[in-house]
């Protein structure tokens, strides 16, 4: 078990602190998968876009797997 998983009691004095804090953690996960959603799009689309070229599959195809891969961790 991690420790993201343990219930611990907070005081109730300090039970604000740590709703805000719990909001704040939860604001920047999902600006982070967002953005890793965001970036994953634009790797496909410089990869495909590379790709239509011979020499420049070397490079668009792996590019476009990278971006396959980071946009789908951003949604799971």
């Amino acid at each position: 078990m991690t420790m993201s998983h343990h219930k611990h009691r907070t005081s109730p004095w300090l039970w604000p602190f740590a709703a805000l804090w719990r909001l704040l953690a939860t604001i920047v996960e999902l600006t982070g998968r967002f953005l890793a959603m965001v970036l994953g799009l634009v790797f496909i689309v410089v990869g495909v876009l590379i790709s239509l070229t011979v020499i420049g599959a070397i490079v668009g195809i792996p590019m476009a797997v990278i971006g396959l891969l980071l946009f789908l961790k951003g949604i799971f």
